[in-house]
């Protein structure tokens, strides 16, 4: 599934690509992306119009800001466009965008595809058809009618998460460091990969009873966190997943894991051979001699 480096890696090509892009024809292809409204008819007809003016990223959730634009034939102001909602948009498995000039036929695996007057498509395709999109008028709330961006914890990048802050969520928590990072109502955006990687770095172990971690290493943690984070962005994000970017692109991270997939291989600091199990159903990965 991407995490919050590859859709980060998206949202920047999202608000690069689409300059004054302005929707002027819908394709819903596949009925079950569209998560809201339950009826696609409404979907098309709420983002119909639409200037999608600004990229915001909560989480794993991409989220456009919509403004309404009656006649695009006349100069507007963008200060003086109306509101027209959000479009929020969550990836899943294997969702991505492509941006395609002059509009050609698509592939099987399409779901949905939006156009602007050029016959410009920002098309999206979705091999195993986990993503979801949804329409939020204006007047309702994006945190009512999606439960999972309610229910996010601080982004890794704010001055919430903190060492201080993780103290206080994990200090009677018997849970697992690993499951920890995963549960996105603690911490947003971090998925498998990073939890990994980020642990090596701390040199902490994934199995470490939340509580029993102390507030230095912490520290160490959550530096890790964002370090390890802001080089996968640097890189647009990780080849293993099936995550292409705008331009239907892998992103470089992979090539530079120290732990992830790297079953069986030597840990780069200390030659020890790399070791797998699994948490909380998920496969992890890390070195027993590096991580205590």
């Amino acid at each position: 599934m991407p995490e919050l480096p590859e859709v980060e890696t998206v949202r920047r090509g999202l608000e690069q690509k689409l300059n004054n892009f302005i929707i002027k024809k819908v394709e819903v292809c596949r009925d079950s992306t569209v998560a809201f409204p339950i009826n696609k008819e409404e979907f098309i007809k709420g983002v119909l119009n639409s200037l999608i003016y600004k990229w915001d990223r909560r989480g794993k959730y991409l989220i456009a800001q919509l403004k309404e634009v009656q006649n695009e034939n006349t100069q507007f102001l963008l200060d003086n466009l109306k509101n027209n909602g959000f479009l929020v948009v969550h990836l899943r498995m294997t969702g991505y965008f492509k941006f395609i000039e002059n509009s050609s036929h698509p592939c099987k695996h399409t779901r949905i595809r939006f156009f602007d007057k050029n016959n410009n498509e920002l098309r999206y395709i979705d091999v195993r058809s986990f993503g979801q999109m949804w329409w939020i008028n204006k007047d309702l709330s994006l945190n009512k009618i999606i439960k999972g961006l309610g229910s996010l914890g601080p982004e890794p990048f704010s001055e919430d998460f903190d060492a201080n802050y993780l103290k206080k969520v994990i200090s009677k928590r018997t849970k697992s460091i690993k499951a920890i990072l995963l549960d996105q109502t603690i911490v947003a955006g971090i998925g498998n990969i990073y939890a990994d990687e980020s642990l090596y770095s701390a040199g902490i172990s994934p199995f470490r009873e939340a509580r029993t971690i102390k507030k230095n290493e912490l520290i160490k943690l959550k530096e890790s966190i964002v370090t390890v984070l802001k080089k996968s962005i640097g890189s647009g994000g990780t080849t293993f997943s099936d995550f292409r970017d705008l331009d239907g692109e892998n992103g470089n991270f992979g090539l530079q894991t120290n732990v992830y997939r790297r079953t069986g291989k030597e840990c780069r600091k200390c030659g020890n051979l790399i070791e797998r199990q699994k948490i909380t159903g998920r496969s992890t990965h890390w070195c027993p001699k590096c991580q205590k």
